[in-house]
């Protein structure tokens, strides 16, 4: 008898506790509801960071300093973006290639007259520098 009692109550409470409805087959699970809004929270956020790791670069300006097609012209492009980078360190220059022409240009400008007072100062050496609408890299984090 000492030894039935305790495994009928054994039974009973093991019964009584089951997360499983063993008439539907299904199992029940009973959780904090915070859990629910945290697993939204983190879906949003891995949303944005997908979407941010997509996105190269945010629209701005650039100074276009140099184009050209033909035979060498990727070298005379980067010639080109060596000799601004030596005559400007401090403004970033990039050479893209969209066919059939090689350009370089100059900047990441988040409005249209930052680039207009940067073109002041570059339009010295490059008479023929023109302000382009572009997609700028980001802008430093401070």
């Amino acid at each position: 008898m000492k030894r039935i009692l305790p495994v009928i109550v054994l039974l009973m409470l093991t019964l009584g506790l089951g997360a499983q409805d063993a008439r539907s087959g299904r199992l029940v699970v009973h959780q904090d509801p915070l859990l629910d809004s945290l697993n939204i929270t983190y879906n949003m956020l891995r949303d944005q960071i997908m979407k941010v790791e997509d996105n190269k670069g945010v629209p701005g300006y650039r100074i276009q300093v140099y184009y050209d097609s033909g035979i060498n012209s990727g070298d005379r492009a980067r010639k080109a973006r060596e000799d601004f980078m030596f005559l400007f360190p401090d403004i970033p220059a990039y050479v893209t290639w969209k066919s059939p022409n090689y350009r370089v240009r100059v900047g990441d400008f988040r409005s249209r007259l930052e680039a207009e007072r940067a073109l002041h100062l570059i339009i010295i050496e490059y008479p023929n520098a023109w302000v382009i609408k572009d997609e700028i890299n980001f802008p430093p984090i401070l």
